[in-house]
């Protein structure tokens, strides 16, 4: 009988063995035992033979079937953790990548007291809720064209206790407001080619929100173009850009600042040893 954390182990690895690797099973199936039966890493151990209730039995082979179907765990479970914080999630948003964990790191030891900071195309809110987390005197505000993602990121800021505002615009017909200046602004826009679809998962192009991913091929930059733009109007002076990037377009996005005439252009490798990142300063 599939009733011991063991055993429903064992059946993920039989039926997930050509949608996953045995490892990625194995963490799949620990973080089901942690979000559904609330299990500690110690208690997963401990109790892997012990019984286990029919209606979580029952809703660990209906998560089985889901992801047989390559939805992903985290839009099954409802929400994931992204640098020590639970954001809700719903396909409404990306899920948040460890790389964008790295550009928050980046910002951290970079920028020192930002008071305003703008966060463009902020989907779940996961980088604006981390950074106002970070830089509690900040204020901190972030856009995105769709309301059923900002309705995601309001919750989540709730939850995170993040006072982040919130506004719905579109960043390739944003007007910015006399007023309107910050010491930093970072952006994790839209960069895969529509070219590039063919190597994705399945799970990334069955699932996850197009608008949030995909530009034309023949304007890959399009969004970049736009917000390093825009931040000449609304960037303070010394104030600070940070992008994620499409790893293909390093140095085309390093000569297009160079081009609206930033400083300090860096570039910078993810863990992955990938072109990620791009910092400048006005």
């Amino acid at each position: 009988m599939n009733n011991t954390l063991f055993s429903l182990t064992q059946y993920a690895l039989s039926e997930l063995k050509d949608t996953y690797s045995e490892n990625e099973i194995r963490s799949i199936c620990r973080l089901i035992f942690m979000d559904v039966l609330k299990y500690t890493n110690i208690n997963i151990h401990l109790k892997k033979y012990e019984s286990l209730p029919e209606s979580f039995v029952n809703k660990f082979y209906d998560i089985t079937v889901r992801l047989k179907k390559n939805e992903p765990i985290q839009y099954i479970i409802g929400e994931t953790e992204f640098a020590g914080l639970r954001f809700k999630l719903s396909p409404a948003v990306l899920i948040p990548r460890p790389e964008t964990e790295e550009l928050i790191y980046w910002i951290k030891e970079s920028v020192i007291s930002p008071r305003q900071v703008l966060d463009i195309g902020t989907g779940s809110g996961c980088i604006a809720i981390t950074l106002a987390r970070i830089f509690s005197s900040a204020r901190v505000q972030a856009v995105d064209v769709s309301e059923e993602a900002l309705q995601i990121a309001r919750h989540n800021a709730i939850s995170n206790a993040a006072p982040v505002l919130f506004q719905q615009k579109d960043i390739l017909n944003y007007k910015a407001e006399k007023e309107e200046k910050y010491d930093l602004i970072v952006s994790n826009p839209p960069y895969v080619r529509q070219c590039e679809k063919k190597k994705m998962q399945k799970q990334v192009l069955d699932f996850e929100p197009p608008q949030a991913l995909f530009v034309p091929d023949e304007s890959p930059l399009l969004f970049y173009h736009q917000i390093a733009k825009l931040a000449q109007a609304i960037l303070l002076p010394e104030g600070s850009l940070f992008f994620e990037i499409n790893e293909a377009f390093g140095k085309e996005i390093q000569e297009m600042l160079r081009q609206f005439n930033y400083q300090h252009i860096e570039l910078k490798q993810d863990i992955f040893g990938k072109d990620r990142f791009v910092k400048c300063k006005k």
